[in-house]
């Protein structure tokens, strides 16, 4: 995908995993989004390119933002990483939050480090 693509595929599925993490059927959320459910299905399914006000309605129905849908198309996402990172550690304790930080310090010397390594050749 280019830097000024849209990744139609990868809304569609950051849709759905909302979805299912809210809870709701592909039904309930078309009802609240004033879609059909077909239209939703091939939303979520990348079989038709969703528009404009569809991707606000959804947005709306599934009370998060538009660029937490489209982040994966957006070139500036670190703040929709970093509010979704947040959200995720929000109910944590000390221990959890402490071994998250492990793995992320980890985690991120390893990517840079290959990083380093696939530049360098």
């Amino acid at each position: 995908m280019g830097a000024n693509e849209v990744d139609y595929v990868k809304i569609g599925q950051r849709i759905k995993e909302i979805r299912n993490k809210k809870g709701l059927q592909q039904a309930e959320l078309a009802y609240r989004a004033g879609l059909t459910t077909s239209h939703t299905s091939h939303i979520e399914t990348a079989q038709t390119k969703l528009s404009l006000p569809a991707i606000v309605k959804i947005a709306n129905a599934l009370s998060v933002s538009v660029d937490e849908l489209l982040c994966d198309s957006l070139i500036e996402v670190k703040p929709v990483y970093d509010q979704r990172i947040a959200n995720e550690l929000a109910d944590c304790d000390a221990a959890e939050l402490q071994a998250f930080l492990e793995i992320i310090q980890t985690t991120k010397t390893v990517i840079r480090k290959n990083r380093k390594v696939t530049n360098d050749l």
